[in-house]
């Protein structure tokens, strides 16, 4: 199981604690139980696999396909060479589903990939083989020290039309290691408290702060140096980087958006700086505008939320930086 940090004390799938030290606002509580980021990976020579599955509501989002909210997405192949095989097939009005991923006339094994849903809780999932496959555990990934994002709703998925085109996900492919999603639609708002949870992380790769979209200004630089800070306290040395956000559609036609996101880019870009002057050498920021490309109109669903397009310009975008941190800490 990769993506769940406090699954092995706590048996839930939930991207937070579900008691922790310091009491969560009540819309990251619930929005914890969502389940992006989440894998499922194991080697078996099996014929047929399927999964069944008890989500805690069905699909039910205008902008967003119930493949990326609800779904499971399978790919097949060894770390950082996974390939894309099929998502679950349901019924999105149903808060549970059986589905049948492949089901060949001989056995040939894989390392199998299954991508937990993006917006929507997981209460149970039980995956079906025949009975004399062979099942082992999934090779070992390039480290065993998770990259921990924290975030807004595009952090999380949305609209990823299924789980494994979250650019997190895209990304873990890619390097490829375990990534734990903290992306909270609309709640990303860069709270003490959350940043204390987070930290209780054990043994990072890397912080990525990535919520410009959630807060004002003020917010921004009220909350920005705070919570890097908490994270400093327990982890002194590992990298941290401050992404802005990417470029929203209307910002080609008003001015007034633009300059917002503008102005709350040079917030975080000055707070990096200043930080960094006063000695913190792990810190660094990319500027998202940067993200989708000079063609940016049509990589959204609603202006604001990436498509897959959208996603994958955004992990081929980062994952220069992304390795060359990792590449530098993990060494």
């Amino acid at each position: 199981m990769d993506g769940f940090a406090w699954l092995a004390d706590e048996g839930k799938y939930r991207r937070l604690p579900i008691a922790p030290a310091h009491p969560l606002p009540s819309a990251v509580d619930s929005l914890a139980n969502c389940t992006a980021g989440g894998k499922i990976r194991f080697r078996t020579n099996s014929a047929k696999l399927s999964i069944r599955v008890k989500l805690t509501g069905p699909g039910n989002m205008y902008h967003m396909p119930a493949t990326g909210q609800c779904g499971f997405d399978c790919y097949l192949g060894e770390p950082g060479e996974e390939q894309f095989w099929t998502t679950a097939r349901f019924d999105h009005t149903k808060d549970a589903y059986e589905a049948s991923f492949y089901s060949w006339d001989e056995k040939r094994e894989f390392c199998v990939n299954l991508y937990f849903p993006l917006y929507q809780g997981v209460e149970e999932v039980w995956i079906g083989l025949e009975p004399d496959a062979a099942l082992s555990a999934a090779p070992a990934l390039a480290s065993d020290k998770p990259v921990v994002l924290y975030g807004t709703s595009i952090l999380q998925g949305g609209c990823a039309s299924r789980p494994g085109m979250a650019y997190p996900n895209i990304l873990s492919r890619m390097l490829p290691m375990t990534f734990v999603n903290l992306g909270f639609s609309g709640n990303g708002k860069g709270e003490p408290e959350v940043a204390r949870t987070i930290a209780d992380i054990a043994d990072p790769a890397m912080f990525v702060l990535d919520y410009e979209a959630n807060v004002t200004p003020e917010g921004m630089a009220d909350t920005l140096p705070g919570f890097i800070g908490i994270l400093r306290e327990r982890h002194p040395e590992t990298p941290i980087l401050v992404i802005s956000k990417i470029r929203y559609a209307k910002e080609r036609f008003d001015p007034q958006v633009l300059r917002l996101h503008e102005v709350r880019r040079d917030i975080q870009r000055d707070t990096a700086q200043r930080l960094q002057s006063a000695g913190d050498r792990h810190l660094h920021f990319f500027d998202g505008s940067l993200l989708l490309g000079e063609d940016f109109s049509d990589c959204t669903v609603d202006g604001v939320h990436p498509t897959d397009l959208g996603f994958q310009r955004m992990a081929q975008s980062l994952e220069p930086t992304f390795r060359a941190l990792l590449q530098a800490y993990l060494a």
